[in-house]
């Protein structure tokens, strides 16, 4: 079955960069649409990239233009979000999403905080 794994998460302080990981298994990635979304704390889930199967096509939530970068490896069905002049805003949980199967993975958590 579909399964996607995060992870990278941490603790890291404003002005900071990370780099998260999702592990895609279960289906074929090269030929998937992948998305980064997430989720603050009392706030809806939010898409923040996305990427198209071959990685050419990238689009970014407006408040991560310019500080975020989608990409992906399809010989290791890898997706990656690196992320760099974090802020606080930025602090939620960070999902994998694959559209065509509708499937999430479990979560890594970001928190931007001094």
């Amino acid at each position: 079955q579909v399964q996607l794994v995060e992870s990278g998460g941490d603790l890291v302080q404003p002005g900071g960069s990370l780099r998260l990981s999702c592990s895609a298994s279960g289906f074929t990635f090269l030929r998937a649409s992948m998305s980064w979304y997430r989720q603050a704390p009392g706030k809806e889930r939010e898409l923040v990239a996305g990427i198209s199967p071959g990685g050419i096509s990238t689009d970014y939530a407006d408040s991560v233009k310019d500080r975020f970068t989608i990409s992906r490896d399809n010989a290791n069905n890898t997706l990656y979000l690196q992320m760099y002049s974090l802020k606080p805003d930025d602090t939620a949980v960070y999902y994998c999403y694959v559209p065509i199967w509708q499937s999430w993975g479990q979560g890594t958590q970001v928190t931007v905080s001094s």
